[in-house]
């Protein structure tokens, strides 16, 4: 069995999160559960990782544990770290896609490295790696 740890978000209009996702990030599909006419579960792979969200069901917050960011007054308690091949490019079709810049993309000690938060409320950090970070 393959071990892995993958972010699992709560989001508000799961249909929407997915079509913003894929457009922002390429993500892919991999798996789609529906559920009282709301995203029950989504599995999604972004460079060869996983996504997972579901809609919030804040009726059901006792056994799901959590809630999209709108129903925290629009904060979220982590950020997504996406490293890719090109910063720049990918933060900017997440900018196109609807995402709202936090802090612009920028050389840092350790690469290009920009944050963003997702029309849904979760920050990302999109990143390039130098070379001898990502070995």
């Amino acid at each position: 069995m393959k071990k892995a740890v993958a972010p699992y978000l709560a989001v508000r209009d799961g249909a929407a999160a997915i079509s913003f996702y894929k457009t922002a990030f390429g993500a892919e599909e991999l798996e789609r559960y529906d559920f009282e006419g709301k995203v029950g579960h989504v599995t999604l792979r972004i460079n060869d990782h996983v996504l997972m969200l579901a809609d919030e069901f804040p009726e059901m917050e006792e056994m799901t544990g959590n809630v999209a960011p709108p129903t925290l007054g629009g904060r979220t308690t982590f950020s997504v770290n996406l490293t890719v091949d090109d910063a720049d490019k990918w933060f900017d079709r997440a900018i196109a896609a609807g995402a709202m810049p936090i802090r612009p993309v920028t050389d840092e000690f350790y690469g290009r490295h920009g944050k963003l938060r997702d029309p849904f409320g979760h920050v990302w950090s999109v990143v390039t790696l130098k070379e001898e970070m990502s070995t």
